[in-house]
């Protein structure tokens, strides 16, 4: 099994994708980037799945909402 995924990696690469996009999209992306079965971790949770991790970056306020989808910022991305 491969290793758990930071969700501060998911952002970051959001950050690179440089757009917008859907939550669909998203967990499409990271399928693709990580791996359908991948896991991921954060400061404060582990073992989730993707639907999970879109999940808890989102109930964290981590996403900037638009009318395209969701994006982020390299300052909602704690330094620790």
């Amino acid at each position: 099994m491969s290793e758990s995924i930071h969700g501060h990696q998911v952002m970051q690469y959001m950050v690179e994708l440089g757009r917008p996009v859907s939550k669909t999209e998203l967990a499409q992306l990271l399928a693709d980037k990580f791996g359908e079965q991948a896991r991921f971790h954060t400061c404060s949770a582990n073992e989730l799945d993707i639907k999970g991790i879109i999940a808890f970056l989102e109930g964290r306020g981590k996403f900037i909402t638009t009318d395209e989808g969701v994006a982020t910022s390299l300052d909602k991305i704690c330094n620790h």
